[in-house]
């Protein structure tokens, strides 16, 4: 499974310029505001050391990361909801993918005015989130209107799902995203078939100048009070700094420049992991001499379903799985001597897939 982000966030706070310092895709950043009309996709390999530690042991033909899928979305504005700016028609990308990366400017520069006049991320995330909830609230209106007409022959269901969608209702008008919204265990169902743009996760990458990049500032101090209490991640990415980084084609170079900046790794590391925690993924393993390869599962899946991310017939004609930990593969450095250490674990249907986990599936069709 792919994940995919969208980056979201008002003109000119450095989304697109995020964007390349993490896709292979590179797209064009302008200072001009709404200087473009389509969203860029691009592809960012999942950075984790573990995979080329196996392959160290295992020698490999080839190594193959785990990726992520990154939808830059042209920047919004005050009443894109209802067309102004790049309009409505951009909302349906934020749509289509699993989480939200909100970049906030949190840096002055004279040289690249903001769209309202003046810094203020506190201002900018509210904008950006009444935009997004002004929509999901259109959403929820006009279900509620067909439910209603069921519920008037008497469908129960209709009825209780009426009930569900005016807590939505009521919470979006007082400002507030439907991740939120006080329902009961269980009665998301009742708007899973809307994809609310407000029902997503979302992270916030405060996007700062190069003197803030370790410890941030004022800006982003703020930011994190305005969020306290939102089950989120704040983050301080230098993104012109990030930048010049990313166009060193040398790794030597890069952990350099990294160490003259104060920073242990690219903060766009640090933003995919954040991703991975914020929608409980996790990845496992497969090794051999052709490849040595990452898949992404969901936190909690059975050893069957990790076997149908591979391939569907894995899934399907799935009759074990031989698993070593990791850990002790670095520590015993083959299969063989984890199968003599009784290291490697015949595990069945009902094995819970565990992060690091190196699977071999034994399967028929």
């Amino acid at each position: 499974m792919a994940l995919r982000c969208g980056i979201v966030g008002l003109t000119n706070t450095g989304k697109t310029t995020l964007f390349n310092c993490m896709s292979s895709t590179k797209a064009e950043a302008s200072s001009f505001a709404f200087s473009t009309n389509k969203s860029n996709i691009g592809m960012v390999e999942v950075p984790d050391p573990r995979l080329y530690a196996i392959d160290s042991l295992v020698k490999s033909a080839r190594v193959v990361p785990t990726t992520v899928e990154l939808v830059d979305i042209p920047g919004l504005a005050k009443g894109a909801s209802q067309g102004e700016g790049i309009g409505n028609k951009f909302l349906a990308d934020i749509r289509n993918v699993d989480a939200i990366i909100h970049v906030l400017r949190c840096f002055d520069n004279p040289l690249l005015p903001h769209v309202e006049g003046s810094v203020d991320p506190v201002r900018d995330k509210e904008i950006v989130d009444l935009e997004l909830q002004i929509a999901d609230l259109e959403s929820v209106e006009r279900k509620i209107q067909r439910q209603e007409k069921i519920a008037r022959s008497g469908d129960k269901d209709a009825r209780h799902a009426v009930d569900v969608l005016m807590k939505y209702k009521a919470h979006l008008e007082n400002f507030q995203s439907a991740r939120s919204a006080p329902v009961d265990e269980g009665d998301e169902r009742h708007v899973q078939d809307l994809f609310l743009l407000t029902m997503k996760p979302v992270m916030y990458v405060c996007n700062v100048d190069d003197a803030s990049a370790v410890s941030g500032n004022a800006y982003v101090e703020r930011v994190k009070a305005a969020v306290q209490e939102e089950n989120t991640d704040v983050l301080v990415i230098a993104g012109a700094l990030e930048s010049e980084i990313s166009e060193l084609e040398d790794e030597n170079d890069r952990r350099e420049f990294l160490r003259d900046a104060g920073l242990e790794e690219p903060g766009v590391d640090k933003l995919i992991r954040s991703a991975y925690t914020l929608l409980n993924l996790e990845v496992f393993f497969t090794a051999g001499p052709k490849e040595v390869r990452a898949w992404t599962i969901r936190r909690g899946s059975t050893a069957p379903q990790a076997a149908g991310v591979i391939h569907s017939d894995l899934e399907r004609g799935f009759i074990r799985a031989e698993v070593i930990k990791y850990e002790d593969f670095m520590q015993l450095g083959t299969e063989h001597a984890c199968k003599e250490a009784g290291k490697l674990k015949v595990e069945g249907k009902n094995y819970i897939v565990q992060d690091g986990d190196m699977l071999h599936i034994r399967f028929n069709v």
